[in-house]
């Protein structure tokens, strides 16, 4: 029997978690903006203040509909369709980000499959040598590297994705 949707979500979320803690660790000597591409209600965004205090963390989302307590700064929200702010973050940041976080798919396998084949071409141009990009589903990259995931991770729940050169 395969898991059940509860089962699926927790292993999601503790592989989320492993990964965030990982990543700021490998990133703490790479200066840099960190990026979370989608709030929702923003537990993830609220976590990475936590681990992440010292750095700007950039929020992309469509509309902000977030705990009051998870809510980023207006001035650190790009409101809009990310095929568009992310194009206008890389005119504005250039290849900066050390950490990109991606938790967009929703509940249909097919499509967050194809939604993070569009996206990924989008999303590589942000990350700065050395930085990671942490995703909840498998992306394809040409120029990122894929990481082994961190004890605690389960594999298939999170992906961690590093820029070489």
């Amino acid at each position: 029997m395969s898991q059940s949707r509860l089962d699926l979500f927790v292993d999601r979320m503790v592989s989320q978690r492993a990964c965030l803690d990982h990543a700021a660790r490998e990133i703490a000597d790479l200066p840099g903006p960190v990026f979370e591409l989608g709030l929702g209600n923003g537990r993830t965004y609220h976590h990475m203040r936590h681990i992440l205090s010292d750095r700007d963390i950039f929020v992309f989302e469509r509309a902000v509909a977030s705990h009051p307590d998870s809510t980023p700064p207006e001035d650190m929200v790009l409101l809009g369709d990310v095929y568009d702010t992310l194009p206008a973050a890389f005119t504005r940041f250039g290849a900066t980000a050390t950490l990109i976080h991606a938790d967009l798919g929703g509940h249909n396998a097919k499509k967050n499959d194809l939604f993070a084949r569009n996206i990924s071409p989008v999303v590589a141009p942000l990350l700065a040598v050395g930085g990671l990009m942490v995703a909840s589903d498998r992306m394809y990259f040409d120029d990122l590297v894929e990481q082994p995931l961190p004890d605690g991770a389960v594999e298939g729940r999170c992906f961690i994705y590093r820029r070489e050169a």
